[in-house]
């Protein structure tokens, strides 16, 4: 009986160290040199819940070839970073009571910040807290006409003092998209190339809504229809969506928060090995459900492959 008890606890100690030695090798592969990891969002039809998403039901293709997931989770914190751009017409401002409703809608896990954009910075308003009445509070009314700015070297700003970090980061971009610094106020800015490469190589997702600004000159209809294209092309190129509804001040920005609470809850990172060589390059990626109708998945369409010495 003590042989066959010291056996049993022997195989237990074994199947133990077995399992623990298989999840190290799992996490090793998710945070070891040579991984890409980039945030996918689950949309299912209708813009509604998805299924939850397993690595089975996840094709990767990178450069067109197959490509394997190392590893897919559902990642529960996310730090959401919210930048408002201060030249917006004040009466966005009558809105601030749904997007506070959205701040409590959202889990414990979910870190936010409020900052403006005004001068080509993002000015903080307040840091990252998942107290979301905290981070409510710094919600007021925008300066208007006198805060001419540029919504992508805000951003760059914004992303540039960001420490790296494992999880979930996104940020809702409130803004008219028009660049009043480098823009020349019909064409596409020249910082937007710059702002998309920096969100990419992060992993950050720009989610954006487009709101008039004070000034005259951005209520000319070329003018707003240009800078809604930059918005939008922003947000597509980082695994996000724009909302917008024609050029005037939204009605109602209930519906895009509510929305966006839905994509939020339905992201998960996804893993692989690739070698960016002695410097590090941008690729093409491309995700695809298996076996789940009505799925889609939004994904920034390059993702950035580390060097690897």
């Amino acid at each position: 009986m003590m042989k066959k008890s010291n056996l049993s606890r022997i195989a237990l100690m074994i199947g133990t160290l077995a399992l623990a030695f298989g999840f190290l090798v799992t996490n090793a592969v998710a945070a070891g040199p040579g991984t890409v990891t980039t945030t996918i969002t689950a949309v299912g039809k209708k813009n509604t819940s998805p299924p939850v998403i397993t690595k089975d039901n996840v094709q990767l293709f990178l450069n067109k070839e197959r490509t394997q997931v190392a590893d897919l989770n559902h990642g529960e914190k996310l730090y959401l970073a919210v930048l408002i751009d201060d030249s917006l017409d004040s009466e966005i401002a009558g809105q601030w009571s749904d997007l506070k409703a959205f701040f409590a809608a959202q889990p414990d896990t979910t870190y936010i910040s409020v900052a403006y954009a005004r001068n080509g910075s993002a000015m903080l308003a307040q840091d990252f807290t998942n107290d979301h009445q905290l981070a409510a509070k710094a919600l007021r009314i925008p300066v208007g006409g006198g805060a001419l700015s540029s919504p992508y070297l805000a951003l760059l700003d914004l992303m540039k003092r960001w420490p790296s970090s494992p999880d979930r980061r996104s940020i809702l971009l409130i803004s008219s998209g028009i660049d009043y610094f480098r823009g020349d106020f019909g064409i596409r800015s020249p910082d937007l190339d710059s702002t998309i490469s920096r969100a990419q190589k992060q992993n950050i997702n720009i989610w954006t809504i487009y709101a008039p600004d004070a000034g005259h000159r951005g209520r000319g209809f070329f003018l707003a229809f240009r800078a809604q294209s930059n918005l939008s092309e922003l947000s597509d190129q980082t695994g996000a969506e724009s909302y917008y509804l024609g050029t005037s001040e939204p009605v109602n920005l209930k519906p895009y928060f509510d929305e966006l609470s839905t994509h939020l809850s339905n992201q998960y990172l996804l893993t692989f090995k690739a070698s960016g060589g002695a410097k590090g390059r941008f690729e093409h990626v491309r995700v695809v459900p298996t076996e789940l109708p009505y799925v889609e998945f939004l994904v920034a369409p390059q993702a950035f492959l580390p060097a690897v010495q």
